[in-house]
């Protein structure tokens, strides 16, 4: 460990198996607070690599607890975080809507870092139960059509970081990673980044999974399509800047898409969204990042035919159906 430490402060880079044998040492208990307080330090002074973050993940998937689905392909919806914009849970009032539409959604999420409420906060607040019994999940899959995976309970080995993650108080190389380290290993994926950066690193690590990927960013800082003014789609086949008159969609204020004070105000207005009673910001947002989600699984279809397919799972009340099933379990 020290040998590695004393080479990345000289600036030095290592290769993915180096970088996987690193973590793995950090997340099994080896290492001292000190010693984890260094490793985080050197990837906050400066960008990782390529090989560097695909070793990161090849041990944090090698440390976590798998989720089997059987043979199903599912979808992920997941932003990055960090954007500090206090926006209601977009993501995760997205992903029930994709989820009425009939696609297999496995949510990954966390409680909030930089946020009033992360997908995890409000679907506790919700009634929802964490689990890892991979029966229960894929039960949910069944007769929901998607499953929400909590983070820390499949990703237990993160225990031994996190007492430093809290007393530094930064975000880290963990918070990039945390969005590409699914345990169910979906097949599709749409990932919401905070900075235009994010979007090549993402893109060259999402290419070699073989997932199909859509990667957005709204330039005012949003990491979701925020229809605040313009985005950037991203994916295997496609990099292109949207303007929300291209979703026929007017721009809208962000005071729109705040969500509250609490995890409370925040549970209401997922709620409302899926019961139909939302404002026309809420579900214009909610309707947009859907319909990228839809595409993504589905890229044979029009985004036009995406957006009709996301209205039509709120005003049927399927959306809400896949929300009440996974709160019964």
């Amino acid at each position: 460990m020290k040998q590695t430490l004393e080479k990345l402060h000289h600036y030095e880079t290592i290769d993915r198996a180096s970088a996987c044998e690193l973590l793995l040492q950090v997340t099994s208990g080896y290492c001292n607070e000190a010693e984890i307080a260094a490793f985080i330090s050197v990837f906050k002074m400066r960008n990782s690599t390529i090989e560097e973050l695909n070793g990161f993940r090849d041990a944090m998937m090698m440390k976590c607890i798998p989720m089997d689905t059987k043979g199903q392909q599912t979808l992920d919806i997941v932003g990055t975080g960090g954007d500090g914009k206090n926006t209601f849970n977009i993501s995760t009032t997205s992903a029930m809507v994709v989820a009425g539409c009939g696609i297999k959604v496995t949510k990954h999420g966390n409680h909030a870092a930089t946020s009033i409420s992360g997908s995890s906060d409000v679907l506790q607040y919700l009634g929802y139960s964490f689990t890892t019994d991979n029966d229960v999940l894929n039960r949910q899959l069944d007769e929901a059509n998607i499953c929400f995976l909590h983070a820390p309970l499949f990703h237990s080995a993160m225990k031994h970081v996190s007492a430093t993650r809290q007393h530094l108080g930064l975000r880290t190389l963990f918070n990039t990673m945390g969005p590409i380290c699914n345990p169910a290993q979906p097949k599709a994926q749409t990932l919401g980044v905070s900075h235009l950066s994010l979007i090549r690193t993402y893109h060259y690590l999402l290419q070699e999974t073989g997932q199909q990927y859509c990667i957005a960013h709204s330039l005012d800082g949003y990491d979701e399509i925020s229809l605040t003014g313009k985005f950037k789609i991203v994916t295997p086949t496609e990099e292109q800047m949207y303007h929300p008159e291209d979703l026929n969609q007017k721009i809208i204020s962000p005071e729109a898409l705040h969500c509250g004070s609490s995890v409370k105000d925040a549970a209401v207005i997922l709620l409302n969204i899926l019961t139909g009673k939302g404002t026309k910001a809420q579900m214009q947002v909610v309707v947009a990042n859907s319909a990228f989600a839809i595409r993504c699984a589905k890229p044979e279809l029009s985004l036009q035919d995406c957006m009709e397919m996301a209205t039509a799972s709120i005003v049927s009340g399927n959306a809400y159906q896949s929300f009440k099933k996974i709160i019964k379990h």
